[in-house]
């Protein structure tokens, strides 16, 4: 077997060290051992909508979409119909920075074979034919009878366009960026979906899916000195060239707050304040914006949910939470409502009043301690299942391109204190750095 270099890494909650190792070619393989029934395989592709463009804009989506339909050895439908049947569950997912493919499934004694071969197989040798991409097509054209994979994308932008959260957060996500490619939506548009070729996706795939991008995982009660070079043969790459992926300047605040708007079909209000984040390999920025989100806005002992929905003298609105999302060139933290649509502005400067108290005023040690418990109470229950330890472990190696992280994350909550986390909401959610999209009722428009 080829020489491996292996690192271990101290994961908490688990019982042994999960081990990378890293391949000559630079395909890097990462071993947990979780004791159980189940075991994972996953594959995280170094892509995703930050290396798209206009004119290619959803191909990462798509091509998700295309990895299943069928290799030189198997054709379409093969693969998850023999996994399925021996009790797998099969799926894949596209964000902005990666792509990632997974079969969760029993530990039975052949199936980590036929399910690695299966895996390798649709990795390395997809076929994407023609006939289940189908051909490229005119939108207006209500003719078309025989619909192809194409079709079954647009169908799915098509829903979400109905959706109000969906439309308040591409508006918020569209205007947080000014030259980015997070600011594109992930999913794609109609218009490329509907005349991209065979030739545009597989270029894609040739492009990106090299060694280097790939992170292979195996979680689940298994023997790394054996597993790991079946993993090697599976996973052969031959004289396929690596890529290394463009590097974008990260985008900052204009300094001062920005208000969009737009009206829809809908009987109540929508909004969404968006701040731009720490890139997610700063832990320790990470961890306080994490805790700040928890504090603000994440269930309903939250302060949003006690002082605008629970103690609220007027009833202004039905929901507001909040979310952070992690990405590699700085995440998002967001703070979305609906609300009655009259009561718009005062929506707005409620909001508004309590990101300026989380900025001014420090929060308690009750609620240091709270916030550090569900932290820590989170991952640990994320470390209980082959299929979550897989994901977080894909998480850091795709968006910090490193595991190392993961052994700080623990150690990090710990050293939180109250005026960190002062100082990192007058960082990140000055309300001069804020973006603020607003979805209104058509009946409201001027």
């Amino acid at each position: 077997m080829e020489n491996l270099k292996e690192t271990p890494i101290l994961y908490p909650y688990l019982e042994k060290p999960v081990v990378i190792y890293e391949r000559e070619n630079g395909h890097k393989i990462v071993f947990a051992y979780k004791k159980g029934g189940l075991f994972n395989i996953s594959s995280w592709v170094k892509t995703g909508s930050i290396n798209e463009n206009d004119k290619n804009n959803g191909i990462s989506h798509f091509l998700e979409h295309l990895m299943f339909k069928g290799t030189s050895k198997h054709k379409a439908g093969e693969f998850d119909k023999t996994l399925e049947s021996k009790g797998g569950i099969v799926n894949a997912a596209t964000w902005k920075d990666y792509t990632f493919y997974y079969v969760t499934i029993p530990n039975d004694a052949d199936n980590f074979e036929t399910t690695l071969n299966l895996h390798a197989d649709m990795m390395l040798d997809p076929v994407i034919p023609d006939n289940e991409i189908g051909a490229p097509f005119d939108l207006n054209d209500t003719q078309i009878k025989e619909k192809r994979e194409r079709h079954v994308v647009i169908e799915e932008i098509r829903m979400r366009k109905d959706q109000p959260w969906t439309k308040v957060y591409n508006l918020l996500n569209d205007n947080m960026y000014s030259s980015h490619p997070y600011k594109r939506d992930v999913i794609g548009n109609e218009q490329i979906i509907s005349t991209i070729t065979r030739e545009d996706v597989l270029n894609y795939y040739t492009t990106h899916y090299t060694p280097n991008n790939i992170v292979t995982i195996i979680a689940g009660d298994l023997e790394p000195e054996k597993v790991i070079p079946m993993v090697v043969k599976a996973f052969d790459f031959k004289d396929r060239p690596n890529r290394i992926n463009e590097q974008y300047p990260i985008d900052v605040s204009i300094g001062k707050t920005k208000i969009v708007e737009e009206y829809s079909q809908i009987n109540t209000g929508f909004l969404m304040f968006g701040y731009l984040g720490a890139e997610a390999i700063k832990t320790k920025e990470s961890v306080i914006l994490e805790m700040i989100c928890l504090l603000l806005g994440q269930g309903q002992s939250s302060r949003l949910y006690q002082e605008l929905i629970e103690k609220a003298q007027k009833p202004v609105f039905n929901i507001v939470s909040t979310d952070y999302y992690h990405f590699r060139d700085g995440g998002n933290f967001f703070i979305q409502a609906n609300f009655k649509p009259d009561e718009k502005e005062n929506a707005i400067n409620l909001i508004k009043e309590q990101i300026n108290k989380i900025c001014t005023e420090n929060i308690s040690e009750r609620e240091l301690n709270k916030a550090k418990k569900k932290l820590k109470s989170d991952f640990a229950q994320n470390s209980e299942t082959v299929s979550d330890i897989s994901e977080t472990i894909g998480f850091y190696m795709t968006l910090c391109n490193k595991l190392e992280c993961v052994e700080e994350y623990i150690n990090t909550i710990d050293t939180i204190t109250t005026e960190d986390i002062k100082t990192a909401a007058n960082e990140y959610l000055d309300i001069n750095k804020a973006v603020i999209a607003v979805l209104m009722p058509e009946s409201y428009k001027k």
